[in-house]
């Protein structure tokens, strides 16, 4: 059974565009879910645990209304401590991103807007590599 990403931006526009080329290059190899905010992604993280599904990787926004970027992985690393992570944001502190490499196994920080080819690179090296 093939795992999730989850990706979570308070732009809707960005997160079904990212979305769309998540499914173009990676195609069945992953289920793709979306969360508008923070909280929602707890959510569709604790429904995934709760039906044996798995979560494969988050990719997060830095600045969404409710919890920052950082908050957000420091309570996914407490759910799931080896699930990798990504930042896209232009606006994250470097310190943050620091301590979040240490504590919240962010294996990359991408400033939007983003390349693709980039994120594309993170998710095979961390998640296809054995394939």
């Amino acid at each position: 059974m093939s795992g999730t990403i989850l990706c979570v931006d308070d732009e809707a526009l960005l997160l079904f565009s990212l979305k769309q080329e998540l499914l173009r290059k990676f195609g069945g190899r992953f289920c793709y879910e979306t969360a508008l905010n923070p909280q929602e992604g707890l959510e569709i993280i604790a429904q995934a645990l709760g039906d044996g599904a798995r979560i494969d990787m988050v990719i997060t926004d830095w600045i969404m209304p409710g919890m920052r970027g950082d908050a957000f992985l420091q309570r996914v690393a407490q759910i799931l401590p080896t699930v990798p992570a990504v930042v896209l944001s232009g606006q994250a502190e470097e310190s943050c991103v620091e301590e979040l490499r240490e504590k919240c196994n962010l294996v990359g920080y991408l400033e939007k807007p983003h390349k693709a080819s980039d994120l594309f690179e993170i998710i095979q090296r961390e998640l296809l590599a054995e394939s």
